[in-house]
């Protein structure tokens, strides 16, 4: 009889998987609308929807530092219907620093499909007196605690970023907290603020009219964007990586071959020519990547932030 039964939970999800999708599919972005999850999320959509022959509609959910959209997502039927578009990184930094969140993410979330990823560049005022991150590090050692360094919020990624850039240069530089780039970039251009280690889009403009100097981008490899530019390892700073990644995500629960079409549609759509031309000039580069992968993935960002923050004792009420 167990035989008989699994057998039938076999087929059954086997039929579903077949006739999946029926109805409109769910993205749920953890961010308000406009920022790179978003962008994303729609571009990626609007390809996919074809494909998977329903239409995809977009819901922002934003708010608890993405713990609003993700816990939506992790208590939603595990039928594929209900898609979490979100990053790995910020998701590995959730994870510590909201400890009473009602979602585990490794334990509630099922990957599907990496996307991408967005370039963070080492960004300084024009006028500063540095011309490189070697001339940055010598700066801040020569005066200890009196440059700055910008980010979008406390406990954010971009702020975490520039923490594991004090940590790995070995230096003490203050932390400015801004309610996002907009409000960062006048300052930079100013020179209000001594640094910037932020998602690159919004200084592109700047960096090409040479109103702020770019030294670095924190990739694993060189930006195809960007390619002047060395990685901070290869600027003299090494570990120091990161990037606004974007992954999808399914309640866990949700049968593997259900999981095996979003992601072979979604992979599908990453090679179209139009969809990595118009993430480009987001400065989002299409890095795709199997379920597998992305678990792997994940496991080891969490590692990588938990052990930032808790060098910085960063937290966040």
């Amino acid at each position: 009889m167990r035989y008989v039964l699994l057998a039938a939970l076999a087929l059954a999800t086997a039929a579903s998987a077949q006739s999946y999708p029926s109805r409109a599919l769910k993205f749920v972005v953890p961010f308000p609308p406009g920022g790179g999850v978003d962008i994303v999320a729609r571009a990626v959509g609007e390809k996919l929807a074809p494909r998977l022959g329903q239409p995809i509609v977009i819901e922002n959910r934003p708010g608890g530092g993405t713990t609003i959209g993700t816990d939506a997502v992790a208590k939603s039927a595990p039928d594929g219907y209900t898609i979490l578009v979100s990053g790995i990184a910020s998701q590995a930094i959730v994870h510590h620093l909201h400890p009473n969140r009602p979602f585990d993410f490794m334990r509630d979330l099922a990957p599907v499909a990496r996307i991408a990823d967005g370039v963070i560049a080492f960004v300084v005022p024009a006028s500063s007196p540095a011309n490189s991150v070697a001339d940055f590090v010598a700066l801040a050692k020569a005066n200890p605690g009196k440059l700055t360094f910008a980010s979008s919020g406390t406990g954010g990624l971009i702020h975490l970023t520039g923490e594991m850039f004090k940590q790995a240069a070995g230096i003490e530089i203050t932390h400015v907290p801004y309610k996002g780039t907009t409000q960062i970039l006048p300052d930079i251009l100013d020179a209000r603020v001594d640094l910037a280690l932020d998602s690159v889009p919004a200084y592109l403009p700047h960096i090409k009219s040479g109103r702020v100097k770019a030294f670095a981008v924190a990739g694993r490899e060189r930006s195809a964007l960007l390619p002047q530019l060395p990685t901070m390892a290869e600027a003299g700073v090494p570990g120091v990586v990161a990037t606004t990644d974007y992954a999808l995500y399914a309640p866990t629960g949700t049968p593997s071959g259900v999981i095996a079409r979003l992601h072979h549609e979604t992979a599908a759509v990453l090679e179209m020519a139009d969809l990595r031309a118009k993430l480009a000039t987001q400065a989002i580069e299409v890095r795709g990547g199997t379920p597998e992968a992305l678990k792997a993935e994940l496991a080891g960002e969490m590692e990588k932030w938990g052990r930032v923050i808790r060098a910085a004792n960063i937290r966040v009420e």
